[in-house]
């Protein structure tokens, strides 16, 4: 088993711009999806949760890059968890573009903070991360002594 959950996507035309290149945008919509593909694969509770009344509230998103991405390439979302506190979890991402020959390169790096909470929309408060996720995220922490992992 690896350290990281991965998604396998390839890019298309309608992801890049004039010039070629892939659109900012992309790059949070790939965050977004590997999360969710995350809980339907590994914490499948956690969506029917997610009917009820659990809220995953995104904070904060970013992205660095260092190198272009276009369309056709290959690319593998990675996810690690980076922190995990009573209520809130943050992600960690690397975009990997996959060439011939198994050749994997960096081509960018992404973080996403969620916190958790519940209740109906006028009256939401804190909730803490439920335990199939916490379960679920165990074995991708980025390492147990680098990982600030909280359990209070």
């Amino acid at each position: 088993m690896s350290d990281y959950y991965e998604i396998l996507h390839t890019v298309g035309f309608e992801e890049t711009n004039l010039v070629g290149n892939v659109y900012y945008v992309n790059y949070l919509s790939w965050q977004g999806r590997c999360r969710e593909m995350f809980l339907r694969d590994r914490a499948p509770g956690v969506l029917a949760e997610l009917r009820d009344d659990l809220k995953l509230f995104t904070l904060r998103v970013d992205c660095e890059f260092l190198a272009e991405l276009t369309a056709f390439d290959e690319l593998s979302v990675r996810m690690r968890l980076e922190e995990l506190t009573r209520t809130q979890v943050q992600f960690a991402f690397d975009y990997v573009r996959l060439g011939p020959l198994g050749q994997e390169s960096l081509v960018a790096r992404g973080r996403q903070r969620i916190a958790c909470m519940r209740g109906p929309n006028s009256a939401t408060v804190p909730a803490t991360v439920p335990e199939e996720l916490r379960g679920a995220l165990a074995p991708y922490a980025v390492s147990t002594a680098r990982a600030a992992v909280v359990r209070s």
